[in-house]
């Protein structure tokens, strides 16, 4: 029922609870962290601010996880410390699970962070050539 590496974040999938779709996510995640990180909203943009492939949906989720990626190490931070990532997709539909969660499993590897999370579609972002954004709630280390 419970799952985690550490005391700061546990996760817990409780048999009262539907499992998790694909193993994605937690039903259920708790930081015992004093402090939080949030995340803004990362889009497909490389450091430099260039948008990353327009119009492709997986590219641009791709940027998004390295980004997010990055945020979580400027933090002092790892992805077993992310307790929830909320991605929005324009113009969503199922058939683009697989890209999208294919280019965040690319970036994170074996340290896909499994957080309480929600995947929404959307009319539109900020942009019009934003098909993806996604931010997070970082649990911190005690040393930041």
């Amino acid at each position: 029922m419970t799952i985690g590496r550490d005391r700061r974040v546990r996760r817990i999938d409780p048999p009262t609870l539907a499992p998790p779709v694909m193993d994605l996510y937690a039903q259920i995640v708790v930081a015992s962290a004093g402090r939080l990180a949030f995340v803004a909203g990362q889009v497909a943009l490389d450091p430099e601010g260039r948008l990353v492939d327009a119009g492709d949906h997986r590219a641009q989720a791709r940027q998004c996880f390295a980004n997010i990626r990055a945020a979580v190490a400027a933090v002092g931070a790892t992805p077993a410390d992310i307790v929830r990532m909320t991605i929005n997709v324009v113009d969503y539909r199922a058939e683009l699970i697989g890209p999208i969660f294919e280019s965040g499993r690319e970036i994170f590897g074996d340290e896909w962070p499994i957080t309480a999370s929600m995947l929404l579609g959307v009319a539109a972002l900020g942009l019009p050539e934003w098909l993806i954004e996604i931010d997070a709630v970082v649990a911190l280390p005690d040393e930041v």
